[in-house]
């Protein structure tokens, strides 16, 4: 029915490309850990353990250090609205016809949303077995961002009677309103609705839509570019302001938040591997060494859509994938298939909710579970977008989206594990397709050939 994204947005996926490679040979993320590091160093100096400073003088002095950093976040938490809407929209438009949506956008789809809300599922009660966030001084930290936590989210607890009519309010009368309120699962869920629209209408009419939607999305990222820019300048100073007040001990108990999202990680990659087994008869080291070299780009770049082309390649060449699923799954799955971005958002949700005390209920789980997989499935496949989604999936549950500047000096290292999953499991779901749908889709000249 619609172009392809490379035909609908050339220059802004060769520029992305760019970007990335600019990022990559200019090794930014060394630059964010010696941030860091600097920022630690700083932060014991000006903290009561040496007293460089008389107290006062040193919050004074880390307030003015934090100031890039809250300008990092709000440059985040600005574009996320506008960001996410379009990324929701753009993604479930990446059909190339008709026949593609009818006969494989449903099974690739569903496999995906599916797959989305088991990693999601498993963060979050891997987050809840290991408590991760128990490891840091919730109090001092509580007292060091009291200036920015907002109030605590809504305990009444949601009876079964209550059911129907809080999910007539997840529908938004009013888009706009949820828009300026910052309603984010309302949010979502319009930007759904109104990609399905445009997708049963006539080319001719959603064609210029689909233009401003795309160049929103390219807006956006450039002003999330900017921000990335910015980052080790903010890691520096918001690490240096925190180590300041709590001290270095609460930064040591980072360990088990990062231990904790990895071993999600890998679990999640244990359950990609089972499936191929069991759906595909497909060895997992076999799946593993043909997909290592599209692998290792994508832990390098920790960008989806820049591995896209490699991706294609090696589910065609290496996977024995039909280029009718791959060209069709690949791109698909590079802007909505985010599992292991998803699992690191459940594990972050819950760890900064430990870390400020905040008890989410079992209502606030499902909107958890709910709008991270509703997050992920929008997420432009693009290095520090999980640090914005993040921003919004933490604001719907009440958790202080402050709290992000705990977790950004080690957010590379997970993106670049989570951006690896991700590209594993849009692979995977290739292999699984063309065992499943493969004789249904492919063309005469694939079959013959």
């Amino acid at each position: 029915m619609f172009d392809s994204l490379e035909q609908l947005q050339p220059r802004s996926l060769k520029n992305l490309s760019d970007h990335l490679n600019r990022l990559v040979a200019g090794r930014l993320w060394l630059k964010v850990l010696i941030g860091m590091g600097l920022g630690v160093i700083v932060g014991i100096l000006l903290g009561p353990s040496v007293g460089l400073l008389e107290r006062e003088a040193a919050l004074v002095v880390g307030d003015w250090l934090a100031l890039p950093g809250r300008l990092f976040l709000v440059l985040i938490q600005m574009i996320v609205i506008p960001l996410v809407f379009a990324s929701i929209i753009m993604g479930l438009c990446s059909t190339e016809s008709v026949e593609q949506l009818k006969r494989l956008g449903l099974w690739v789809v569903g496999f995906f949303v599916v797959t989305t809300t088991i990693a999601i599922i498993i963060g979050v009660n891997l987050a809840l077995l290991i408590k991760p966030g128990h490891y840091i001084d919730s109090r001092m930290v509580q007292e060091s961002m009291s200036g920015t936590m907002p109030a605590a989210a809504n305990d009444t607890a949601v009876t079964f009677t209550d059911i129907p009519g809080h999910l007539v309010e997840l529908f938004p009368a009013n888009p706009l309103t949820s828009m300026v309120e910052g309603q984010m699962l309302q949010v979502v869920i319009f930007a759904v609705v109104f990609g399905l629209a445009l997708i049963m209408t006539p080319p001719e009419r959603s064609r210029p839509m689909l233009e401003f939607l795309g160049s929103l999305q390219e807006i956006c990222m450039t002003v999330v570019r900017g921000a990335m820019w910015l980052a080790p300048l903010a890691v520096f100073g918001l690490i240096a302001q925190l180590t300041s007040r709590i001290g270095l001990e609460a930064l040591l108990g980072m360990a088990v938040y990062v231990c904790t999202v990895l071993a999600g990680l890998v679990l999640l990659l244990v359950l990609y591997m089972l499936l191929l087994v069991i759906t595909a008869t497909f060895q997992p080291l076999d799946f593993l060494r043909r997909s290592r070299d599209v692998l290792l780009l994508a832990f390098s770049t920790s960008s989806s859509a820049a591995v896209m082309p490699l991706s294609i390649k090696t589910a065609e060449e290496k996977l024995g994938v039909a280029p009718s699923i791959a060209r069709f799954v690949i791109p698909v799955g590079a802007t909505i298939n985010m599992n292991g971005t998803a699992l690191y958002q459940g594990v972050a949700a819950i760890f900064l909710a430990q870390v400020f005390g905040i008890d989410i209920t079992p209502a606030g789980m499902l909107v958890l579970v709910v709008v991270a997989v509703g997050a992920s499935i929008g997420s432009p496949a693009t290095p520090g977008v999980g640090i914005v989604i993040l921003a919004m999936i933490l604001n719907s549950v009440g958790i202080p989206a402050a709290g992000i500047a705990l977790i950004m000096g080690v957010d590379r290292l997970l993106d670049m594990c989570r951006t690896a999953v991700n590209v594993t499991g849009d692979l995977v779901a290739c292999v699984i397709m063309h065992r499943w749908l493969g004789a249904e889709v492919q063309s005469p000249a694939e079959v013959s050939g």
